[in-house]
């Protein structure tokens, strides 16, 4: 039998009970899986798989459910599969890598449904099958990784015997942790040469005595790195320092420069920030460009450091396929694409629309998205900046004209009920609503079920071996 190794925070005050036997019957939200409790209640497991027969040790008690850890294995469910990754059970970037990816997506299609017959309680048309990734693991275009001079160590090491020398790391933060960053071998989730980049450079920098970073005491020079790929070859890399050390940092970025001449962008950014974020920070170009291009249908999309770009290329051609073919656009249409981003759909539906209309909160994504509009030689889009509750209003309307079709995509937390609401004034014809949270895109439509009918549903796989799942849904008017 695979044995797995688990940690989890435990709060002192909190009663530890031991449930045995329990049957592992469903997959949750947050990608946790299910079982029963003896008096009925839910608990919630981190480290099962549906079918499995466990025994329990909770974490945390509350009126309705329990969270818990599974301690003992009696059963191993069908659906279990060997975990490719050395990091599984501690990192916690891949939480379903044991679940066969047929059930993954099983358990996908099962929330969305369940979120908008539950949540929204909406009636449905017959459901399209989830459409999977091809590609299942190293289909990311973009990781961070953190470095740290206090590594996360293993249950193993923390019980031998031996001095632990080494603790620098390069790698992911451990769930819950801020300031524990868990070493990385080898990620599943990105193209070499993403695994050899971030090797070699932990590994130089250690050798010349380049300091990692302690986000306690706010010392040393590397913070983070971020790798980013386009499927026609080009790779950002972006090197982040804290303490501004002109000669160790150049130094390392020459290396990278020489032994990766396949980077086209080699970037860095000097941050004394309490975090790590760099959208406030000024990028500085080292070598190459100062971003990479993808490509999609012909389009050319810029990205820079601070770009926002569907992280799985290839399946975001599907995604943003199905929003294209939803729209059922004639090319007499006037659209709006709301929550733009960098224009991406925007740009990817101009071609069968009269006009398309973008509006996107983060000044940085409407300068992508118009400069990417100029590059492929597009004249029917127009993009504006501000918050959507706020931009989205009666004289922005009167300007710009009543869509035809509205698509949405928000962020997790969904539509502002302004939003909605304004959308509900101006009742276009067609609404297509692509989401990344069911749960959220369910009570938005619930707002909007008395005027408009589901026609279709598509949810759609952009992140295998997790429980992320999105879901486009069309709307069309209800008739009077």
């Amino acid at each position: 039998m695979q044995t797995y190794s688990y940690f989890c925070g435990m709060r002192r005050k909190n009663k530890r009970l031991v449930f045995e036997n329990v049957e592992v019957v469903d997959a949750g939200a947050k990608g946790k899986t299910v079982g029963k409790a003896p008096d009925g209640r839910v608990i919630f497991l981190t480290n099962t798989v549906p079918g499995d027969v466990v025994d329990v040790q909770t974490t945390k008690k509350r009126k309705a459910y329990f969270e818990g850890i599974a301690t003992t294995f009696h059963t191993l469910s069908d659906k279990r599969v060997e975990p490719v990754c050395e990091h599984f059970g501690v990192c916690g970037g891949c939480k379903w890598q044991h679940m066969g990816y047929e059930h993954q997506l099983f358990y996908k299609q099962k929330e969305v449904e369940n979120n908008l017959v539950r949540i929204g309680h909406l009636e449905l048309p017959k459901v399209s099958p989830i459409l999977g990734s091809k590609k299942q693991y190293f289909y990311r275009n973009k990781m961070e990784f953190s470095f740290s001079d206090s590594r996360w160590l293993t249950l193993d090491e923390i019980n031998s015997d031996k001095e632990i020398t080494n603790k620098n790391a390069l790698g992911f933060h451990i769930p819950g942790m801020w300031d524990k960053i868990l070493d990385i071998k080898k990620c599943h989730l990105q193209e070499d040469p993403s695994n050899a980049i971030r090797l070699e450079t932990k590994d130089f920098s250690i050798k010349n005595g380049i300091t990692f970073f302690n986000p306690r005491n706010q010392i040393g020079q590397l913070r983070t790195l971020m790798i980013r790929t386009t499927s026609i070859g080009e790779i950002m890399v972006l090197v982040q320092f804290y303490e501004n050390d002109e000669a160790k940092r150049i130094l390392l970025l020459e290396h990278l420069r020489t032994l990766f001449p396949e980077i086209t962008s080699l970037l860095y950014v000097i941050n004394q920030k309490q975090n790590d974020t760099i959208y406030d920070q000024e990028v500085k170009c080292y070598a190459g460009k100062d971003h990479i291009f993808e490509e999609m249908e012909g389009l050319r999309f810029k990205i820079n450091a601070k770009s926002f770009y569907q992280t799985n290329s290839e399946q975001a051609y599907e995604l943003y396929k199905i929003t294209r073919d939803f729209a059922e656009l004639t090319g007499e249409e006037l659209v709006y694409d709301l929550y733009t981003g960098t224009g991406t759909i925007a740009q990817f539906v101009s071609k069968k629309a009269k006009k398309v209309v973008g509006i996107e909160a983060v000044p940085e994504a409407i300068n992508d998205a118009k400069a990417n509009a100029v590059l492929n030689k597009i004249d029917n889009v127009e993009f504006f900046v501000g918050d959507m509750k706020n931009v989205f209003n009666e004289y922005f309307i009167d300007t710009n004209g009543v869509p035809d079709v509205v698509i949405t995509d928000p962020p997790r937390d969904g539509m502002h009920k302004d939003v909605v609401n304004q959308i509900l004034n101006i009742a276009p014809e067609k609404i297509v609503y692509v989401s990344c949270n069911s749960a959220t895109q369910a009570r938005d439509l619930a707002l909007m079920n008395h005027m408009y009918s589901i026609e279709k549903c598509q949810a759609v796989d952009m992140f295998p071996q997790t429980h992320h799942v999105e879901n486009v849904v069309l709307l069309k008017k209800r008739k009077s």
